[in-house]
């Protein structure tokens, strides 16, 4: 039976299952496109008739490896180097020189987030633009951190070899400097640039972000283009509003043209670029929002034409919620650091800051206090005073591990690698089944190139994980849960095991 002949019940429920675990929204208008993509998915799976593996998926949650195939199949690679010009150029002459500006002398740091890599081209475009802007970048600290949903997109970007397509609208000079070619064709990143760039696994509407242990916080630039069209309104307010926590104070989101209508980010500046608008974090919005430059008036009709069947169901779901009601007071019982709390789950981040130090003064340190604050403040890229809190936090109290191990997740967002893996070996030593910390030490080995001290974190990690349930939320972890940890830990073996 060909893909179209199946009935149409089916595939509505097998959309709200993909819409559900993967965060990929099919309509009706795009059903066609489903069944295409289930095509190739059946093969994969084993089977000769799409209606029998469809039936066979819907009649059990799927696993994490279905998902993958899935993702294999459903998701569009289409991409390349430098692609969508004008977005870039304004990040090359405009956003990024005025953070090196402000940072040069200081605190050298940059933090940007390809949010949906697709196979590399995206992040590896954006290293090569910084490695070009900055002269000096050997005395910058620069993450590069490049997630997709799709494996097999994420193994191809870690190789880094592409063909002609990946190149068809570059600058002349990309490959001559920047690759080295093969005699079969290809075009390899060179090492260089390769190294800047840190791929991940990640499904933007199911995992928890931003998280401090798995370093998506405090980012200064976040590029997700062509990613938000493809899900429910509820989804993407969801990950509107992720992305937005995940980014500091000042700090830009940059999606396509085709997603950039002002009224699908109520809670962002809009900033208009020639033939680009961006988006900034602002906790004070003006009434009316600055110009910058004059653009086409291209944004909402574009998205209309391209999502005709869920335009309006988005803006009028982007509606600011209604507050949360705080049944019996609970807030008020528990005090500011409740309060505090309740903010920091929102994403506001200065709020957090602005509350607790308020009242820092008064009477003794408040572990839950010092641990919201030390946590705000490195989202916001606050590091030197997230770490002093951290270090007062254990001159109260030296025998918490979560002090130490706070104090070590914010030297390593600070560059310090040797003083956090002290701190991370004090706080296993304190609570030795800390199963964050593991994982922190095994990333840090990871980076010194030491595999077999590497394996041997993980495996800690591993060990401890058993004693969770999948859904269980992992002390200090903002969220994150034991199956999604122990899923990361699977995707960097696998990756590390690449020839």
């Amino acid at each position: 039976m060909m893909p179209n002949q199946v009935r149409k019940p089916r595939w509505s429920r097998l959309n709200d299952v993909i819409a559900e675990s993967m965060g990929l929204h099919f309509p009706r208008a795009r059903w066609d496109d489903m069944q295409r993509g289930l095509a190739g998915a059946t093969q994969e799976f084993g089977f000769d008739d799409v209606t029998a593996c469809v039936d066979w998926l819907l009649s059990a949650p799927p696993t994490n490896a279905q998902l993958q195939v899935l993702a294999g199949h459903l998701t569009i690679g289409e991409t390349y180097f430098f692609r969508e010009r004008r977005t870039l150029d304004a990040l090359a002459e405009d956003i990024l020189p005025a953070l090196i500006h402000a940072r040069r002398g200081g605190d050298q740091r940059l933090r940007i987030w390809s949010a949906a890599c697709s196979s590399g081209e995206e992040p590896y475009s954006l290293a090569i633009l910084l490695h070009r802007m900055l002269p000096d970048l050997r005395d910058w600290r620069v993450t590069i951190t490049a997630t997709d949903i799709n494996a097999r997109f994420l193994n191809k970007a870690v190789a880094g070899a592409y063909g002609e397509w990946s190149f068809r609208d570059a600058p002349v000079w990309l490959k001559q400097n920047y690759f080295d070619h093969s005699p079969a064709g290809r075009y390899t990143i060179i090492p260089e640039i390769r190294k800047l760039v840190n791929f991940a696994h990640l499904n933007l509407v199911e995992d928890v972000y931003p998280v401090l242990p798995t370093d998506l916080s405090a980012m200064d630039v976040i590029v997700c283009r062509n990613a938000l069209m493809y899900f429910t309104p509820p989804q993407m307010r969801k990950v509107i509003g992720n992305l937005r926590g995940a980014l500091v104070e000042g700090g830009w989101l940059v999606v396509s043209p085709s997603e950039a209508s002002k009224a699908l980010f109520p809670q962002f500046l809009g900033v208009n670029f020639p033939g680009a608008i961006l988006f900034q974090k602002s906790d004070t919005l003006p009434a009316t929002e600055p110009q910058v430059a004059s653009v086409p008036a291209f944004t909402v009709p574009a998205i209309e034409a391209l999502l005709p069947w869920t335009l309006p169901a988005i803006i009028a779901d982007l509606k600011p919620a209604a507050p949360r009601e705080d049944p019996a007071g609970a807030n008020a019982v528990r005090g500011p650091v409740g309060a505090a709390e309740s903010l920091y789950q929102k994403g506001m981040f200065g709020d957090v800051v602005s509350a607790l130090l308020s009242g820092s003064a008064e009477g003794p340190l408040d572990p839950a206090a010092a641990s919201l604050l030390a946590r705000a403040l490195a989202n916001q890229g606050r590091l030197v005073d997230a770490l002093a809190w951290c270090d007062r936090w254990i001159t109260a109290d030296k025998l918490d591990p979560v002090a130490h191990y706070l104090r070590a997740v914010v030297l390593l967002e600070h560059g310090e690698p040797k003083q956090a893996r002290a701190s991370l070996r004090r706080a296993i030593y304190l609570d030795h089944g800390f199963v964050l910390a593991h994982f922190a030490l095994g990333n840090l080995a990871r980076s010194r190139g030491n595999a077999g001290e590497m394996d041997k974190h993980f495996a800690n990690a591993l060990y401890f994980l058993r004693r969770y349930r999948p859904d269980d939320r992992l002390p200090e972890s903002d969220g994150l849960t034991a199956g999604q940890l122990t899923e990361t830990l699977a995707a960097i073996t696998d990756r590390e095991n690449l020839p």
